[in-house]
Protein backbone atom coordinates (compact mmCIF):
# COMPACT_ATOMS: atom_id res chain seq x y z
CA UNK A 1 0.00 0.00 0.00
CA UNK A 2 1.33 3.25 -0.79
CA UNK A 3 1.37 6.85 1.52
CA UNK A 4 -1.51 8.12 -1.04
CA UNK A 5 -3.35 4.60 -0.95
CA UNK A 6 -3.05 5.55 3.17
CA UNK A 7 -4.31 8.53 2.87
CA UNK A 8 -7.15 7.49 0.62
CA UNK A 9 -8.28 4.84 2.99
CA UNK A 10 -7.81 6.84 5.82
CA UNK A 11 -10.73 9.57 4.16
CA UNK A 12 -12.55 6.92 3.34
CA UNK A 13 -12.84 5.16 6.84
CA UNK A 14 -13.68 8.66 8.21
CA UNK A 15 -16.41 9.12 6.07
CA UNK A 16 -17.81 5.65 6.36
CA UNK A 17 -17.43 6.03 9.79
CA UNK A 18 -20.01 9.35 9.95
CA UNK A 19 -22.95 7.61 8.91
CA UNK A 20 -22.75 3.63 9.68
CA UNK A 21 -21.06 1.66 12.29
CA UNK A 22 -17.67 0.05 10.85
CA UNK A 23 -16.80 -3.35 11.70
CA UNK A 24 -14.55 -4.43 8.90
CA UNK A 25 -12.46 -1.77 6.49
CA UNK A 26 -9.79 -3.78 4.52
CA UNK A 27 -7.80 -3.27 1.02
CA UNK A 28 -7.21 -6.16 -0.89
CA UNK A 29 -6.31 -7.09 -4.24
CA UNK A 30 -3.83 -5.78 -6.12
CA UNK A 31 -3.10 -2.83 -4.43
CA UNK A 32 -2.75 -4.83 -0.94
CA UNK A 33 -0.50 -7.08 -2.63
CA UNK A 34 1.78 -4.02 -3.96
CA UNK A 35 1.50 -5.01 -7.68
CA UNK A 36 -0.81 -2.47 -8.80
CA UNK A 37 -0.24 0.15 -11.86
CA UNK A 38 -1.83 3.46 -12.16
CA UNK A 39 -4.87 2.51 -13.40
CA UNK A 40 -5.35 -0.21 -11.27
CA UNK A 41 -8.92 -0.15 -8.69
CA UNK A 42 -8.77 0.08 -5.49
CA UNK A 43 -10.71 -3.09 -3.95
CA UNK A 44 -12.23 -2.24 -0.52
CA UNK A 45 -14.30 -4.44 1.89
CA UNK A 46 -16.51 -3.08 4.49
CA UNK A 47 -18.65 -5.10 7.14
CA UNK A 48 -21.16 -2.99 8.70
CA UNK A 49 -23.96 -4.28 11.48
CA UNK A 50 -26.88 -4.20 9.30
CA UNK A 51 -27.55 -2.61 5.67
CA UNK A 52 -30.87 -1.43 4.12
CA UNK A 53 -30.93 -0.35 0.15
CA UNK A 54 -30.91 3.78 1.40
CA UNK A 55 -27.41 2.87 3.87
CA UNK A 56 -26.11 1.11 0.99
CA UNK A 57 -26.58 3.68 -1.37
CA UNK A 58 -24.83 6.52 1.19
CA UNK A 59 -22.16 4.32 1.50
CA UNK A 60 -21.81 3.88 -2.33
CA UNK A 61 -21.65 7.48 -2.82
CA UNK A 62 -19.34 8.16 -0.21
CA UNK A 63 -16.64 5.56 -1.67
CA UNK A 64 -17.44 7.12 -5.09
CA UNK A 65 -17.00 11.04 -4.01
CA UNK A 66 -13.70 9.58 -2.00
CA UNK A 67 -12.39 7.69 -5.22
CA UNK A 68 -13.28 10.71 -7.57
CA UNK A 69 -11.39 13.39 -5.86
CA UNK A 70 -8.26 10.88 -6.12
CA UNK A 71 -8.53 9.52 -9.56
CA UNK A 72 -9.05 6.30 -7.96
CA UNK A 73 -12.14 3.89 -8.40
CA UNK A 74 -12.96 2.76 -5.57
CA UNK A 75 -14.55 -0.59 -5.52
CA UNK A 76 -16.15 -1.53 -2.35
CA UNK A 77 -17.84 -5.27 -1.05
CA UNK A 78 -20.07 -3.93 1.42
CA UNK A 79 -21.21 -6.89 3.56
CA UNK A 80 -23.30 -7.47 7.07
CA UNK A 81 -22.42 -9.11 10.17
CA UNK A 82 -25.13 -11.68 9.28
CA UNK A 83 -23.61 -12.36 6.34
CA UNK A 84 -19.96 -12.78 7.58
CA UNK A 85 -21.04 -15.16 10.66
CA UNK A 86 -24.16 -17.27 9.81
CA UNK A 87 -24.11 -17.77 5.96
CA UNK A 88 -22.11 -19.75 3.50
CA UNK A 89 -20.92 -16.51 2.56
CA UNK A 90 -18.19 -16.54 5.38
CA UNK A 91 -16.56 -19.69 3.68
CA UNK A 92 -16.09 -18.28 -0.08
CA UNK A 93 -13.31 -18.23 -1.42
CA UNK A 94 -13.17 -14.45 -2.33
CA UNK A 95 -14.11 -14.21 1.85
CA UNK A 96 -10.96 -15.85 2.86
CA UNK A 97 -8.59 -14.03 0.45
CA UNK A 98 -10.00 -10.65 1.73
CA UNK A 99 -9.54 -11.84 5.32
CA UNK A 100 -6.05 -13.28 4.28
CA UNK A 101 -4.65 -10.90 1.97
CA UNK A 102 -6.20 -7.72 3.13
CA UNK A 103 -4.49 -5.12 5.40
CA UNK A 104 -6.92 -3.68 7.70
CA UNK A 105 -7.55 0.09 7.78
Amino acid sequence: MTGKDKQILEELKRRLCEIAEVLDLRLYGSRARGDADEDSDMDVFLAVPALDDDLEDRLREVSWEVGFDHGVLISMMIFTRHEMEDTPLRSSQLVLNVREEGIKI
